[in-house]
């Protein structure tokens, strides 16, 4: 039975090995483990017969403001249903925490389409948050403000943002 449920440190070689399976064919940024470690708390993992077959995080921008990341499914479970309900969850997680409005970078149009995900142009904040978020160090601050120093890292992803109801 998959278990959706929230990461573990224990969990992190299981994530590491997933988003290596995409970053090295350039269909996902790659990571540091230390990066992964001190996200830990961030991600949800799918695990089927206490195997991590995918996951996946939400990252908080601002008050109103976070990103999905990382979301990845073993190559041999796609199509089962697994990136939707890791999906699901972070989505419920950002209703849990506040949050408003999802943002994503992806080459997945179809798959977050399908969860109300719309494709943006611009910056869908006031010019006060803005500013505020161009003082951040954060990357996936810089590539939902569409900033020119993160293009060339963005692999030619698309930016899509649900607003929650």
């Amino acid at each position: 039975m998959l278990v959706v449920r929230p990461a573990k440190t224990a969990d992190v070689k299981a994530i590491r090995a997933l988003v290596d399976s995409y970053a090295a064919p350039g269909q996902m940024l790659a990571k540091e483990t230390v990066t992964l470690y001190e996200s830990v708390q961030e991600f949800i993992v799918a695990e089927l017969d206490d195997v991590i077959v995918g996951c996946g995080a939400l990252h908080i921008l601002w008050e109103d403001l976070a990103e999905v990341r990382t979301v990845a499914v073993k190559k041999d479970m796609h199509r089962q249903g697994v990136g939707h309900k890791i999906l699901e969850a972070i989505i419920n997680r950002a209703g849990e925490v506040g949050v408003n409005k999802i943002f994503c970078l992806t080459f997945q149009t179809e798959f977050f389409g399908s969860h109300g995900f719309e494709v943006i142009e611009g910056t869908p904040v006031d010019p006060e948050v803005y500013s505020e978020l161009l003082l951040s160090y954060d990357a996936g601050v810089a590539e939902f403000l569409d900033l020119e120093s993160v293009k060339p890292n963005t692999l030619g992803n698309t930016r899509m943002l649900k607003k929650l109801l």
